[in-house]
């Protein structure tokens, strides 16, 4: 095991091996060679305020070196070109540590205020910037997209706010509205109008010390023994031109590489395949890129994506067929050309699916949420949200909080839910999951419904619907434990076999 200064000189001596390496090929060495986060330490122009705020965050670091360690190692891949692209515009180099603080450099990153990406870019922010995001593809998680997104967002910032970048990164975090509005108060009241003298957000008040705090590391690593996971200051990755949509799965065995590779680099595709109707480029790992190219030349087209032909059946619907076809309503329109939901019996559709099972695109939307939805304590339970359901309404009726019931399921607090749609909740285990529902809970077969008492409903033909008994249903609802009527429009919990059996 190396401690700290061991590992510091371990990570000098590998870089300057791979820069004798490169020389010895006959590169010769040059600005783009050594360790990148050197280079943005030689080269920082944002004056560090050295005050209390500051000291306390650039503390806070300090105590912590294992998790600069591991962003700076997360942030291996994307690095370079973030570096490559503030230099390309004349920008301070250390705002490539600004993903260090939005999103621990995880293109995966998801908030509770609905920001996604390396540059945490919420939905608003995103379609002002040109960001699509759809079933298919967010932008907010292209790397390169939204690079240049943030980046076009930083210099307007910056020229709005005359250059001064400490306003620049408040109106980041707080929006620029917030921050002309502390200048105008501040203004009023005679007070100075620099960031320091501002009444901002608590959360933007330590936000730009942070980053202040973040650059002062950074610019003197080895005054303060900091460990930085070297990256080497080269392209990490080639830009490739699929020509159309392509499975990932079929990428990644073209590539020769683990599809968890491909979706990192690939962020920005959340489902099994390339968007149809583009992007149609893949990033890969420099070295992957000529052989992936010489045997996507020789793909067959039909090979590229699966397709089904699916002849729609009395009670189909859009919804139901994409359901099954693990796909979405929007896909089968656009491939069909369809306007609306209307179907008939005897058509026949074509639905693109994906080649390999569902579960071995590890890092899709769908299976990305599969995972966090399995993560929890006590008794799982999954709710079918009803109509006129909100997650404050769900969260009251289960006694759980509105924020951990959008983190169990992937959401954001606002984000919209929709009839149908599971959701997962874990509560506590009680006296009651093992004597009054027993089984159900322990079967992973059985879920959990909310279901309204509509016009005609009894206690016993809802019974004999869900093939479930009239006791049951009391059991699982203490308001019929002393009046057992129902009315239309009564919410009641049910435990289904979802199997039928």
């Amino acid at each position: 095991m190396f401690n700290n200064k061991g590992l510091a000189l371990f990570s000098s001596i590998f870089l300057a091996a791979l820069l004798v390496a490169q020389n010895s090929s006959g590169n010769a060495p040059d600005a783009l060679q050594g360790n990148l986060w050197q280079h943005i330490s030689a080269n920082t122009s944002i004056a560090v305020h050295n005050n209390r705020r500051v000291d306390a965050e650039r503390q806070w670091y300090l105590q912590n070196p294992d998790y600069l360690r591991r962003v700076s190692a997360r942030a291996e891949p994307y690095l370079f070109y973030v570096v490559e692209e503030l230099e390309r515009r004349q920008l301070p180099l250390e705002l490539a540590l600004l993903p260090i603080m939005e999103s621990a450099y995880d293109p995966f990153a998801y908030s509770h205020g609905r920001a996604a990406g390396l540059w945490q870019i919420i939905p608003g922010t995103a379609g002002d910037l040109g960001l699509d995001q759809d079933w298919w593809y967010d932008a907010r998680r292209d790397v390169r997209a939204s690079t240049h997104a943030a980046l076009d967002y930083l210099e307007k910032i910056n020229a709005n706010f005359d250059g001064d970048w400490l306003k620049t990164l408040a109106a980041y975090n707080a929006g620029q509205r917030r921050v002309k509005e502390a200048v105008a108060s501040a203004q009023k009241a005679g007070r100075g109008t620099d960031f320091w003298a501002l009444k901002l957000p608590l959360e933007t008040r330590n936000y730009v010390p942070r980053f202040l705090a973040l650059t002062d590391l950074v610019s003197r690593i080895d005054h303060y023994g900091i460990n930085l996971t070297p990256v080497l200051n080269q392209p990490y990755f080639a830009v490739v031109d699929t020509q159309g949509q392509l499975d990932l799965s079929q990428a990644a065995q073209l590539a020769g590489m683990d599809i968890n590779e491909i979706y990192r680099l690939n962020p920005g595709f959340s489902r099994w395949a390339t968007k149809p109707a583009g992007p149609h480029e893949l990033l890969l790992p420099l070295e992957y890129e000529p052989g992936f190219t010489a045997a996507l030349g020789q793909l067959d087209p039909a090979h590229r994506v699966q397709w089904n032909r699916h002849q729609v059946v009395s009670g189909d619907s859009l919804i139901r067929i994409a359901k099954r076809y693990n796909t979405g309503v929007d896909v089968i329109r656009q491939v069909n050309g369809l306007r609306g939901n209307s179907i008939r019996a005897g058509d026949t559709l074509l639905i693109p699916t994906a080649l390999a099972n569902p579960e071995q695109y590890t890092l899709s939307a769908g299976q990305r949420l599969a995972s966090r939805q399995k993560t929890g304590s006590g008794v799982r339970e999954v709710y079918r949200v009803q109509s006129g359901d909100s997650f404050w309404s769900i969260a009251q009726a289960h006694g759980v909080s509105v924020r951990k019931l959008a983190e169990w399921n992937g959401k954001a607090r606002r984000d919209p839910i929709f009839p149908g749609e599971e959701l997962v909740i874990w509560r506590a285990a009680s006296i009651t999951d093992t004597a009054t529902l027993n089984t159900p809970m322990r079967s992973p077969m059985v879920r959990k419904l909310g279901y309204r008492v509509r016009s005609g409903d009894s206690l016993a033909r809802i019974a004999g619907k869900f093939n479930i008994t009239v006791e049951d249903i009391v059991g699982w609802n203490q308001q019929l434990q002393t009046k057992k009527y129902i009315h239309p429009g009564d919410r009641l919990t049910l435990f289904v076999d979802v199997t039928g059996g």
